[in-house]
């Protein structure tokens, strides 16, 4: 379990450098250039994911189980589940989705984690479970919340600007 939670320390933690300090992010992308913070960035981002994968699948040789949902509710996550990809392309696709959704990849890492909570019904919620998918719950919610706030501060356009990743 350590293993997971440590990745998603990193993994989570590196996405959330604009989330606690915009003004930070900006500094610290200035400091080391573009480049070196887009391979400090995606260097981190790796380690993290794979030490996400790595945990994960360690955690589940032994489960801790929290909770058990209704058979049901695997339908509901499949449901869930089918606009996710159209989401994801539409972050990256001028048009009506992405304006409408506003931030489409968020929505759809909000929808994807929701629907793998609720798909964990039949074998019951793992606790490896909740910290992986309900940190990327959290973490998109507090995403969205803080680009909101970077906007209506100004901040948005610089964090944009300065190399798109976050």
């Amino acid at each position: 379990m350590n293993w997971l939670i440590l990745g998603l320390v990193l993994f989570l933690g590196v996405h959330s450098v604009a989330i606690v300090s915009p003004e930070g992010r900006n500094r610290l992308a200035a400091q080391l250039g573009d480049n070196a913070w887009k391979g400090l960035y995606s260097l981190v981002s790796a380690v993290g994911l794979g030490l996400i994968i790595w945990g994960y699948g360690l955690a589940r040789e032994n489960p801790v189980l929290l909770y058990s949902l209704p058979g049901g509710f695997r339908h509901l996550a499949a449901l869930l589940l089918l606009p996710v990809f159209v989401l994801l392309l539409a972050a990256y696709l001028p048009g009506r989705i992405q304006r409408a959704a506003k931030h489409p990849m968020l929505l759809a890492v909000k929808l994807w984690a929701l629907a793998h909570l609720l798909a964990q019904s039949v074998t019951g919620g793992s606790l490896a479970d909740v910290l992986l998918f309900g940190g990327f719950l959290l973490w998109a919610a507090a995403d969205r919340v803080s680009l909101k706030r970077r906007a209506q501060a100004g901040l948005l356009q610089v964090v944009l600007q300065g190399g798109g990743v976050d």
